[in-house]
């Protein structure tokens, strides 16, 4: 078990790292190849294709792969999940095809009409990696995720190289990467999984299925609206350029939240087995917390002590330090997003869908009502800290929601870490201009403080054996 654990991580990590130095690349190519408006177009119609394609999956991903952790003959699920995408997916673009005749000069319309081919092949393959996800087959899932942003990326630097990156020949990559993924998940799928790749109808089972994920339906609805609300608002209501600007920053964020995505898809099948167990101690679930928190404020230290010199030595000064307030806001929602995900895929595990939609509701409209107040006056600082702000209140409603006395003081880690991040990075640049030292004194006075604080103790080696076992 804890060399099959271990192994998953490790698989997922690697799928993740390499997704994230491809699509790193990617939005580097693009965004010191492009002018600051194509780039935010573009950005602004990946924002509203994720939204869409999010909705319209109604929470039956994770549902999926909740009742395959659970046991649940993967071929039938399967069957099902390929039919709601094809019949949803196939629906959508015909309605954004219509859509066509009603903006026929508009630029946004058309790269969004364009992009949507290749969005529409990432959304047929998720059943294929969802149901790898559910079985536990993290090896498969590595190998039928990577290959669209390889294609991309590797095209990109091609085109670069080439004098040849303009808005038609970006849109043909990501076209022909997001195909070549779609076909690569059907085959890797059905030559390794074992499992009967055959689409039947049966509407009581698929009505059974939409029943079922209702609760999660609504959660996917304003989750996806949060994801990209902030990019979409300012996209529309305040220019390109500064979305280009708020996007980079934000997509750095993202690529610096990859421990917490190497995490995430390994939580639900485990916390699924794990509530099934009548002897499994509560209890030791807090030192995984406790780690995440120190992971979570750690990369949040690093990010701000390294963004200004980094980022405006890579991109020539075009988002480095017009970006470092806004950057600052978003990596203090790091710990509460590590924590708010542990939270949610206890009560996933739990089957409290309910009181998860409760939570996305109260968080969506928190950020939607920040982000109209506070973006027209602060623009990209306004979106950020709107967006910390639901965060945190996410946080606070998951914790009164808890009812396990063991996690009682789970935010104890969160506000510790943070502090020590904080008092280790405003002393290292008091005490230094030089950034290797900065980086060098921040994280040793971060570490410090741990033991200071009682977050890092040498007894942790031990439960953490424990965890694992």
């Amino acid at each position: 078990m804890k060399r099959t654990l271990i192994q998953n991580l490790s698989v997922n990590a690697i799928q993740l790292i390499i997704n994230q130095l491809f699509g790193l690349g990617i939005f580097y190519v693009l965004s010191t190849g492009l002018d600051k408006s194509s780039f935010g177009h573009i950005n602004l119609v990946l924002a509203i294709l994720m939204a869409a394609f999010n909705i319209l999956s109604l929470g039956v991903d994770q549902l999926v792969v909740k009742r395959i952790a659970g046991g649940t003959d993967a071929s039938a699920l399967l069957s099902i999940y390929l039919l709601h995408v094809l019949i949803t997916g196939i629906v959508f673009y015909v309605i954004l095809f219509i859509g066509y005749y009603f903006f026929p000069v508009n630029q946004t319309y058309n790269i969004l009409l364009l992009i949507g081919i290749g969005k529409l092949m990432i959304f047929f393959s998720t059943p294929f990696k969802q149901v790898a996800n559910g079985m536990e087959r993290f090896k498969l899932l590595a190998y039928m995720s990577v290959s669209s942003n390889i294609v991309r990326c590797l095209g990109l630097i091609i085109l670069a190289l080439f004098h040849q990156l303009n808005l038609f020949t970006i849109i043909l990559i990501f076209i022909g990467g997001d195909v070549i993924e779609f076909l690569a998940c059907i085959i890797l799928f059905k030559n390794a999984a074992k499992v009967a790749v055959k689409i039947r109808w049966n509407r009581t089972a698929y009505s059974g299925l939409l029943r079922e994920s209702l609760p999660q339906t609504g959660i996917v609805l304003i989750t996806s609206a949060l994801a990209r609300f902030d990019w979409i608002f300012i996209g529309f209501m305040v220019s390109a350029i500064k979305l280009a600007e708020y996007s980079f920053a934000y997509k750095v964020f993202e690529i610096a939240t990859l421990p917490l995505l190497a995490i995430a898809p390994l939580l639900i099948p485990r916390f699924t087995k794990l509530f099934q167990q009548t002897d499994f101690k509560i209890n030791n679930l807090n030192l995984l917390v406790r780690l995440e928190m120190i992971i979570a404020a750690f990369i949040a230290l690093l990010l701000n002590m390294c963004w200004s010199p980094v980022i405006d030595g890579v991109t020539s000064g075009k988002y480095g330090l017009i970006n470092i307030r806004t950057i600052f806001i978003l990596s203090l929602c790091m710990p509460f997003l590590y924590l708010n995900n542990f939270l949610w895929t206890i009560y996933f595990a739990q089957g409290r869908l309910k009181m998860i939609l409760t939570s996305f509701i109260i968080t969506f409209l928190v950020n939607v009502i920040f982000d109209i107040l506070l973006i027209p006056f602060f623009r990209n600082e306004g979106a950020a800290f709107a967006f910390l702000l639901s965060c945190v209140v996410q946080t606070i409603y998951y914790l009164k929601q808890n009812s396990f006395r063991e996690l009682t003081h789970l935010w104890q880690p969160l506000v510790f870490c943070t502090v020590c991040a904080l008092i280790a990075g405003s002393a290292a640049k008091m005490l230094f201009s030089n950034i290797g030292l900065v980086i060098t004194a921040s994280v040793l006075l971060y570490v410090l403080l741990l033991f200071f604080f009682g977050q890092i103790k040498l007894s942790d080696r031990h439960r953490l054996a424990q965890l694992f076992r």
